[in-house]
């Protein structure tokens, strides 16, 4: 998956919104859905950059995924 990281106010993890086009079952129009995951950042990315995650082992309550790598740059 791959997302904008929005928060990163937590010591060790980020929040990243993904969003992900899906088509309407009755009316067949393509509609933007978003979702919000948390994801451990070891390598340090900033608020506003685009990243790539991937789901792995629990790593607390709500933390599912990690952060592979940083594709953008922090500037909106």
């Amino acid at each position: 998956k791959e997302g904008v990281v929005v928060s990163a106010k937590m010591k060790k993890t980020v929040v990243v919104k993904v969003n992900m086009k899906v088509r309407h079952p009755l009316y067949k129009k393509i509609i933007v859905k978003s979702k919000k995951f948390k994801a451990r950042d070891e390598i340090g990315v900033a608020l506003g950059q685009k990243v790539k995650i991937a789901e792995t082992k629990p790593i607390s309550r709500d933390v599912h995924f990690k952060i592979l790598k940083g594709t953008g740059d922090g500037s909106k």
